[in-house]
């Protein structure tokens, strides 16, 4: 294993142009001919479209086209779908409504694209598009999940009556009930995930080109997942053959899940190039962004935690309403069912479990998966219910968690998964005595001698990544398959290209990638390059979400490296004279072993491309495919702790320490991993303590920037604490688990419970802002 090999903290290969400069984004795109796109937006949340008037935009300077959603129609062009069905409890298909990538005759929520304008510039873009004229006769909008379930409610699709998009259950409600009306306690909570909104860094942008004298269509776009982007747009959408079109995903500033989706965007961009004979490139502004990125979690929860004599849990029944906007977005029916209802488990041996999850249409922007994408819902769930039920119990929060936790593996939950290995224990041993819990009531009282309240709360997470296998999955309604490609191309000066499905937007592939082929063949990380995000270089692969980079992606690495190790030592054994089970690769060479006889990695490779001289029938040239279909997910796992003190005379919550153990099995790169972690707990902290969309009465989206919509800032958060025990994952060759999410499923509950803690009482929602906390501490229950 060279220095710069699996293990080593080798910085970012791919920052020297981040940080000069020099990344290439779409907007930074120019083809010859290229115009520039506005959208006309729909300012109402629920209306009928009467009448489009475009003359006085087509007059406009500089306008190229003015198109609207009956000409896209006319066209052919299909509407968004859902790419994964799920079935209520009655067997009936989910009811998925139809979503035009132009609306036609209704707009459904505040920013639904109704017209795009293609211009020579973007100023004169913007300024035809506010020249549209649509006359629209309004409906009444309802924005809250539970609200659209009632009565008198509005009725978005006819094809979902009173908004109910399906009723899904899992577990045994059977046994579930059994066991709470059998229970010593019970601990009933009523849990709201708040909804967020994903803001990644680089905004959604789509560059569309039609080449007629090739008949071929290019879309240069912000996405994870460029194959699936090329599968969908021609197989549902019928905007090109698969054959005729290219995505290219270049360097994309950032994701968290928001960029995983085909949005209408992409598919008019590329319809209106053909319609109007230039390239045509769309950039979001953030307003854009807030009003039209699928938003993530808006959960309304109610929970049953069932427990014995001994504070064992018998049973858990967990109902939730999920609010999924406006239309279905591609992953949105997955999201809070079976990335969120199997893993009610938690880190617990619970024998009972049953989760009815019922989703929801209303005049809000669609909602799918967010970093995490439904284990931070049922991770939440699961640690305020652990939490409140040991202040009920009167009993430690911490040994409550220890009682129950699952110690023998593998091990099968009653929703689905099996978890293959872990240990729990060391890591709530890492955080306790990281954090000094024991010294709390210590710091407590120093606080109060100041005029603070202090709090202390912890959350013990388990999440699913690298989502598999595809036999599974497809069982369970997937419309893809969830395996991973990789080909890697060794060169004939011995330099390597390691072509990945996986897409990189911030996790630092480049190098981890790379670090994985040093490691197999000595070779310095200059000489590997990784090529990712280009349906025309790679082949198809099904990208970047889910954590699944390390531990789906990478095993496909894996397999391509060892088909290419054995024929590059049958390769030196003949150069050597010598047996193929005797050569070993060290040090960029191939060597015999227990001799100084070798061949250097790059006159290996030089003579597997001149070849005058391979074993007999050997074919000429070393470059080797593999895909890689996991056998199972893989279960991070962690315990977090944060303490908090809050000012009583503002509300204002500071974090004053915060605690993350984690065990993410075998680790690349542990530079990489912290950044990670680091990302993902400021994430939580923002949605614990600072982030809310928030809709009025008509439908308006009140947080649509970011004077409104508040996010962390680095004084918001204190230096983490990180540290890893790592159980390495059985179900894949490196052992390893994954680690994008984790920060942002294990914080939020950690930071509630550490403010409840300080308040005395659990009357308080997410975000829990200032004026919350301040009212909170006024009112009130004390536990």
């Amino acid at each position: 294993m060279g220095i710069e090999g699996i293990g080593a903290r080798v910085a970012r290969k791919e920052d020297k142009r981040f940080i000069t400069g020099a990344g290439r984004y779409v907007d930074d795109m120019v083809v010859p001919g290229m115009k520039h796109a506005a959208f006309v937006r729909s300012p109402h949340a629920h209306a009928d479209i009467k009448k489009i008037d475009v003359k006085a935009a087509e007059a406009m300077p500089g306008v190229i086209g003015v198109l609207t959603g009956k000409q896209l129609k006319a066209d052919g062009i299909g509407n968004l779908i859902c790419g994964w069905m799920i079935h209520s409890k009655d067997g009936s298909p989910m009811k998925m409504g139809a979503w035009s990538p132009l609306a036609v005759d209704r707009v459904r929520y505040v920013g639904d694209a109704v017209v795009i304008v293609v211009a020579e510039t973007k100023g004169q873009a913007r300024d035809a598009a506010e020249a549209v004229e649509i006359t629209y006769k309004e409906r009444k909008s309802v924005s809250d999940a539970v609200e659209a379930m009632g009565k008198g409610a509005p009725q978005l699709h006819p094809e979902a009556d009173g908004n109910l998009i399906f009723d899904w259950g899992i577990g045994d409600a059977a046994a579930a009930d059994a066991a709470l009306k059998s229970a010593a306690h019970v601990t009933r909570v009523e849990i709201v995930n708040n909804r967020l909104v994903p803001n990644a860094m680089e905004p959604r942008a789509a560059l569309g080109h039609y080449d007629k004298a090739e008949d071929h269509y290019t879309c240069w776009t912000t996405s994870q997942n460029p194959h699936v982007a090329r599968l969908v747009m021609s197989a549902f959408y019928n905007v090109a053959p698969e054959n005729k079109l290219r995505v290219i995903a270049p360097d994309v500033g950032g994701g968290f899940g928001s960029k995983i989706y085909i949005y209408p965007e992409e598919i008019v961009c590329l319809w209106a190039s053909k319609r109007t004979g230039v390239p045509v490139k769309w950039v979001a502004d953030r307003t854009e962004s807030f009003l039209t990125d699928a938003h993530g979690r808006d959960h309304h929860t109610t929970v049953e935690m069932g427990f014995d004599k001994n504070n064992k849990i018998v049973g858990l029944k967990v109902d939730t309403i999920a609010n999924l906007g406006a239309y279905m977005s591609l992953f949105s029916s997955a999201t809070p069912t079976y990335l969120y209802a199997t893993l009610l488990s938690g880190q617990y041996n619970i024998p009972a479990i049953y989760g009815n999850v019922r989703t929801v249409y209303t005049n809000t922007a669609p909602v799918d998966a967010y970093r995490g994408a439904g284990r931070p819902e049922a991770t939440y769930v699961v640690e305020r219910t652990m939490e409140i039920a040991a202040r009920e119990l009167g009993v430690s929060p911490a040994e409550l968690r220890r009682s129950n936790f699952v110690t023998q593996f593998p091990h099968q939950t009653p929703v689905i998964m099996c978890y293959d290995a872990g240990d729990y224990g060391a890591s709530l041993d890492a955080a306790m005595k990281q954090a000094d819990y024991a010294g709390f009531a210590k710091r407590k009282s120093a606080a109060a001698k100041k005029g603070k309240v202090r709090g202390i709360g912890m959350s013990c997470y388990i999440e699913a990544c690298g989502i598999a296998p595809s036999a599974a999955v497809g069982s369970l309604g997937a419309g893809v398959g969830l395996w991973e490609s990789a080909e890697v191309r060794v060169n004939a000066v011995g330099t390597i290209e390691v072509l990945t499905g996986s897409h990189s937007h911030g996790q630092g592939h480049e190098t981890t990638f790379a670090q994985l082929v040093n490691s197999r063949f000595g070779v310095p990380l200059d000489s590997v390059s990784i090529v990712h995000g280009d349906t025309d270089k790679v082949q198809m692969g099904m990208g970047t979400y889910g954590s699944r980079s390390g531990a789906v992606g990478m095993s496909a690495i894996v397999k391509a490296l060892d088909k290419v190790e054995a024929k590059a030592k049958k390769i030196a054994a003949h150069l050597l004279e010598a047996d193929e089970g005797d050569i070993v690769i060290e040090n960029g060479a191939l060597k015999v072993a227990g001799t100084d006889k070798n061949v250097p990695w790059f006159q290996m490779a030089l003579a597997a491309y001149t070849a005058h001289n391979l074993p007999a029938g050997m074919e000429p040239g070393l470059k080797e495919t593999a895909f890689y279909d996991p056998s199972n997910f893989t279960f991070p796992a962690g315990c977090y702790i944060c303490e908090v003190e809050i000012d009583p005379e503002t509300g204002k919550t500071d974090i004053v320490q915060f605690v993350a153990a984690d065990d993410f099995g075998n680790i690349i790169n542990p530079m990489i991993v912290e950044g990670q972690v680091h990302g993902g707990i400021a994430q939580g902290v923002g949605q614990a303590l600072l982030e809310g969309a928030v809709y009025d009465g008509s439908g308006q989206l009140l947080t649509a920037s970011y004077m409104d919509y508040t996010m962390p800032r680095a004084d918001d958060l204190p230096s983490f604490q990180i540290s890893t025990s790592n159980t390495p994952c059985p179900g894949n060759p490196l052992g390893i688990k994954g680690c994008g999410e984790a920060g942002a499923i294990g914080s939020p509950p950690a930071v509630i419970n550490a403010i409840t803690d300080a308040l005395g009482h659990e009357n308080l929602t997410m975000p829990a802002t200032p004026s919350k906390v301040w009212a909170a501490l006024r009112a009130g229950t004390k536990h």
